[in-house]
């Protein structure tokens, strides 16, 4: 009997697994008052598109982390191919356990991954393991206009009820011991660009494939990308530029 695995089949090779490119993610490193760092860790790494740009820029080595094996062999190839298999370090584990693993971090990044846990309880939970005046750069996909249109409103009371504006996020820094340096929000075409362009091409013809769960993921991707099409920038991915205190 065959087996598929959804996640595979439609993320497998794509450049990145969420809305952003090199350019913002390089544009928020510049964000930070300084540019050396000792340890550095990139939390929910996926394929490692930041990964490599981080550890291209700061020429420095990068822990990569994540709890899906796939795409870190991924990241491996994309590191060598790039030519800097040195500066990057895997290790597949949980985001939660960072703090048992790493101690005394200066840089602890972070995109679209820390919902996995939650926001707040990321913060929180990361937060004994970074250095005091270390910082950490997470993006969350935060509700960034009081107007939501009826259908986001309630795709997303199903797909994340967890998410908040972008002034609960920053009540919930605050709260967690971190020092607000900055935000940055992804522009719209960083959603679409190599992302979901090539996604909803991939969702499209899996909607076909036998396995249920796969038609599953695929109908959900596309519904994920149509509610993007009409959220009037009701919502993004904002970067919180962060210090520990």
């Amino acid at each position: 009997m065959n087996t598929f695995n959804p996640i595979d089949l439609l993320f497998s090779g794509m450049g990145k697994l969420g809305p952003g490119d090199n350019v913002h993610t390089l544009n928020v490193l510049k964000l930070l008052p300084r540019r050396h760092f000792g340890l550095i860790v990139d939390a929910g790494c996926g394929t490692g598109r930041q990964t490599i740009a981080l550890a291209t820029e700061l020429n420095t080595l990068v822990h990569a982390i994540d709890v899906h094996e796939p795409f870190l062999a991924d990241l491996i190839r994309r590191a060598k191919t790039a030519r800097i298999e040195h500066l990057v370090q895997v290790h597949c584990m949980d985001m939660k356990d960072i703090p048992d693993v790493f101690q005394r971090i200066d840089l602890l990044w972070s995109e679209g991954a820390a919902y996995n846990m939650g926001f707040s309880n990321a913060l929180a939970t990361w937060a004994p393991a970074i250095n005091p005046e270390g910082f950490a750069v997470v993006s969350e996909m935060s509700w960034v206009r009081e107007q939501i249109p009826d259908k986001v409103r309630e795709f997303f009371l199903s797909g994340y009820p967890g998410m908040q504006s972008i002034q609960q996020n920053l009540m919930a820094i605050e709260k967690a011991g971190y020092t607000i340096l900055a935000t940055y929000t992804l522009p719209r075409e960083a959603w679409v660009e190599g992302f979901y362009d090539i996604l909803g091409k991939r969702a499209k013809i899996l909607v076909s494939h036998p396995d249920p769960s796969v038609r599953s993921l695929a109908l959900e991707t596309i519904k994920e990308i149509d509610v993007f099409a009409h959220s009037e920038d009701s919502y993004g991915y904002v970067f919180y530029v962060l210090q520990r205190i």
